[in-house]
């Protein structure tokens, strides 16, 4: 029998792992380069580092991501039963406090008695039963080691959103409110006129952007697209997407565009520009997005960046249990598999964790239904697939037949929703017996 199992990356994906593992008796030693060297996008020495405190999306069953979050529930989940210790308000999403959720994981993987923490980076594979979770931003060197034994590698490239201080917000040009009442206070809005908008618009498409090296050049993935190759598409589509000046009933009339900040964290001292990231320089970032009126006087506290993310082409690569095709001990999980997403991650995590302990004692891997998100995601990643591209969590890629009478969508997502659950519970007592 299996006693030890190495897991490489102390994210979102590399945590739930080690916590799985550990729950179903496993030895588990978890490597994570940090404090000693850190990503571009990561700035705290703790486990499970957020970009965003907004990272795990909806809790509404009615959304993907929602369900998928209730499913690991279901499991017992870590990450996401520490996330809702440290929830702030977002209205139906799940936001945290980034720090106090970074440091509840980290105390918590510490002080288990089965975990062993290795501050150190891998730069090659390892022997032994492997779990490989070191996210989009894989270090060189590991990636290059990976490189080796599969070259189909692809790569996408993801930018963050600016984050600037409460108190340098000019609340006389702002106010607090969510589109269409949902969501009461949990925003602040940051509206602008025609006028006002037509001078950002000019600046932005002709700010200077940070030149990218030779191997971060490549497409921009279209689901964390920068703001500024938004507005070159169009003068009018920043103003279809996060400047949209809907769902404010009349206070809305005279609003020609608008942005909406989010809270960073629990005390409020930090707002988010909600669907800002960019590839902008700093020094533009100030210049222009300071032009929006409530940001006149703003302070960044921290400036968006983007950087390159890697992952596998996992139908050629991965198999049922995301273990590594010919392999009999390399598994992965998280983002470089081709789930786009925190919540995503999670689930990867706790899935590689659930394999090893199936491969192990009973020498089968075993499947999860396609009527939930959970199983819907796994069969997306290893199904042919010859344009394979990173997936979040949608309803989508679920398998539902839709019955003969005609379901609005919320309908329609509300019955997905009681399958999945039901599907959820019943796999999560089989797992157990």
């Amino acid at each position: 029998m299996l006693k030890e199992v190495n897991v490489v990356g102390a994210g979102l994906a590399g945590c739930e792992c080690a916590y799985q593992l550990s729950k179903r008796g496993y030895k588990v030693k978890l490597y994570e380069m940090k404090p000693k060297k850190k990503s571009p996008a990561h700035k705290l020495d703790g486990f499970c580092e957020l970009v965003c405190s907004n990272s795990l999306k909806s809790n509404l069953l009615t959304n993907a991501c929602g369900l998928l979050k209730e499913e690991l529930r279901i499991l017992d989940s870590l990450v996401i039963k520490t996330a809702d210790c440290c929830s702030v308000p977002a209205g139906n999403a799940l936001a945290v406090d980034r720090e106090i959720f970074s440091k509840k994981i980290t105390d918590a993987l510490k002080a288990d008695p089965n975990i062993e923490i290795i501050e150190e980076e891998v730069c090659s594979l390892l022997d032994g039963t492997t779990v490989i979770a070191t996210g989009p931003l894989t270090s060189d060197a590991l990636f290059d080691a990976i490189r080796e034994k599969i070259p189909q590698f692809l790569h996408f490239y993801d930018a963050v959103a600016p984050i600037v201080s409460f108190e340098s917000i000019d609340l006389s040009e702002a106010f607090f409110g969510a589109r269409y009442g949902k969501g009461g206070d949990d925003y602040l809005n940051c509206p602008m006129t025609k006028d006002q908008y037509l001078a950002f618009y000019d600046a932005i498409i002709n700010a200077e952007t940070v030149n990218l090296r030779e191997f971060e050049k490549g497409d921009i993935f279209e689901g964390c697209m920068p703001i500024e190759i938004m507005a070159k598409k169009g003068i009018d589509t920043m103003r279809f997407g996060p400047l949209k000046p809907v769902g404010f009933g009349k206070r809305g009339d005279d609003i020609y565009a608008l942005l909406q900040l989010r809270a960073e964290n629990a005390q409020k001292t930090l707002f988010n520009l909600v669907g800002f990231q960019t590839n902008l320089t700093f020094k533009e970032q100030k210049r222009v997005f300071s032009m929006i009126p409530a940001l006149k006087n703003a302070d960044f506290v921290r400036y968006g960046v983007m950087h390159r993310n890697t992952y596998l082409d996992a139908p050629k690569t991965l198999d049922y249990g995301c273990r590594l095709k010919g392999s009999s001990n390399i598994f992965f999980a998280g983002q470089i598999t081709g789930v786009e997403g925190y919540v995503e991650s999670v689930m990867s995590g706790l899935y590689a964790a659930m394999q090893i302990e199936s491969l192990d004692k009973f020498g089968k891997m075993f499947s999860v239904d396609s009527k939930t998100v959970f199983g819907a995601l796994v069969n997306y990643l290893i199904a042919e697939n010859k344009d394979f591209a990173p997936m979040n969590a949608n309803f989508g890629i679920v398998d539902y037949q839709s019955p003969q009478k005609k379901l609005s969508k919320i309908e329609k997502y509300s019955a997905i929703s009681k399958i999945a659950l039901e599907k959820i519970h019943s796999f999560g007592k089989e797992t157990k017996e």
